[in-house]
């Protein structure tokens, strides 16, 4: 831990950056913030870490003055718009809010000492570090984005579906957690269902269905379906 910084500044009090400090300082760190817009860093920090939106990272590193390192932690963009400064990222592979413990940490530097204290970070909060390249980052996002955010997206779907019989969205709840579970212990080899066993039928009745009640949904229906069917040939 002989990376980790005297004094860290977290910028940005949403959701991100306030579970972020509360962490970091619960890990024994002295933390200044979240800082909201506008207001200032102390002087006398040797690290500032951004978590703002990607669109204003740039903004926010001209707005530090020169010395500490100043870090990121946008999974989909680059050092780059960190420059001048001896620059880090730190991406918690992780949804917010929830605990950072045994989360992926994707982190990168611009010298090793930034990098090491990415990973010193990372690692005082128990995340598991991995390196992400440049040229990797926006692969990596989707993946995560894949994972996390448009699964919400595919259960909403499902609920609002399920909702034209009159069920509650509580009753699809054990399926969704059983299924992650299965998925995280077995992989693709978790996959059950009528286009596992080969039941075109029963997929041509479901198809109907949705077709009739939400139709907004087909190509959605369709797209899974046939992503489904490559996995199983």
């Amino acid at each position: 831990m002989s990376s980790l910084p005297r004094h860290c500044v977290v910028v940005g009090a949403g959701r991100m950056g306030s579970a972020l400090a509360a962490a970091l300082r619960a890990a024994g760190l002295d933390v200044s913030g979240p800082l909201r817009r506008g207001e200032r860093c102390p002087q006398g920090t040797d690290c500032v870490l951004l978590c703002v939106p990607d669109a204003e990272i740039g903004k926010a590193a001209q707005d530090v003055a020169p010395g500490p390192l100043v870090g990121h932690v946008s999974g989909a963009t680059t050092l780059a718009p960190l420059a001048p400064h001896e620059a880090f990222s730190l991406h918690p592979l992780m949804t917010v809010p929830a605990t950072f413990e045994e989360a992926g940490a994707a982190i990168a530097g611009t010298t090793d000492r930034a990098l090491d204290t990415a990973r010193a970070l990372a690692e005082a909060l128990g995340m598991r570090t991995f390196e992400v390249a440049d040229e990797d980052r926006a692969a990596y996002h989707a993946a995560a984005s894949m994972a996390a955010n448009y699964l919400v997206a595919l259960e909403d779907a499902a609920e609002r579906l399920l909702a034209t019989t009159g069920a509650s969205r509580e009753l699809l709840v054990p399926l969704v957690r059983a299924t992650v579970e299965n998925w995280a212990r077995d992989g693709a080899r978790a996959l059950t269902g009528p286009i596992a066993r080969g039941d075109e039928q029963t997929v041509e009745r479901q198809r109907a269905a949705v077709e009739e009640r939400a139709p907004e949904l087909l190509d959605l229906f369709d797209a899974l379906a046939n992503s489904t069917r490559e996995l199983v040939a």
